[in-house]
């Protein structure tokens, strides 16, 4: 199979934290910090989120900048990144920004759980649906289908369970992470990796790559992925 350059770009706490115990997408990142994911957005070919982000953060997954849209028109592409949703059952509200803010082609991949009541209304509005005969996204395929359709780089904007699934099964390249000077404590809030967790022995190893201090007293962290440790 062909896959995308994949990279996870996610914003943490300074105790590893991606959100508050109330799980309503809380503000981390710093302005320049938002700039900079603009930035990362702008040079993806696809922006990737999970079924929590996607259904309960009600992402845009647009570049926000005119200039930096303006800069992808110049180079033959689309103004937007294509928008995908990694989702078991997609039950995505008719007024989500996913799908009304753009322009952007707009992906999901999902699984037999989702109605066809609600394909057909996805398709309807423009969404290309790919239906996954089994209990959980296949991960491989979906990359594979994201290559098929252009995507030569994917960025990957969380959650946490999404993260684990991909960093799990060896489909992460890169991982970006701001860490944000605050501390939002909590055993129910959300880390960069959800899932069931590795042992010691089967431990991601991560290669550090550069560190970059922000004006705010952020840090913003650079890692290769490597072999297990």
């Amino acid at each position: 199979m062909n896959r995308p350059y994949t990279f996870i770009n996610i914003a943490t706490t300074a105790d590893g934290k991606i959100d508050t115990f109330e799980r309503k997408g809380a503000a981390i990142s710093s302005i320049q910090d938002k700039n900079r994911v603009d930035e990362l957005r702008a040079g993806a070919d696809a922006v990737l989120v999970g079924g929590k982000t996607l259904l309960e953060e009600n992402p845009r997954l647009t570049v926000k900048s005119e200039a930096l849209r303006e800069g992808r028109v110049r180079r033959g592409l689309p103004q937007n990144p294509i928008k995908v949703g990694i989702v078991t059952s997609a039950d995505i509200h008719p007024d989500s920004d996913f799908l009304n803010i753009g322009p952007a082609r707009t992906v999901i991949f999902t699984t037999n759980r989702t109605s066809m009541e609600q394909v057909y209304f996805l398709r309807e509005r423009g969404v290309e649906v790919f239906i996954h005969e089994s209990e959980r996204v296949d991960l491989l395929l979906a990359l594979d289908k994201l290559y098929e359709l252009g995507a030569r780089r994917v960025m990957v904007e969380g959650g946490g369970t999404l993260n684990f699934e991909l960093l799990k099964l060896g489909l992460v390249d890169e991982l970006m992470i701001y860490i944000a000077p605050m501390i939002f404590g909590g055993e129910q809030a959300p880390t960069l990796a959800a899932g069931l967790g590795f042992t010691r022995n089967d431990a991601i190893a991560l290669k550090l790559e550069n560190i970059e201090a922000q004006a705010d007293g952020g840090v913003l962290l650079y890692y290769k992925l490597q072999a297990t440790l």
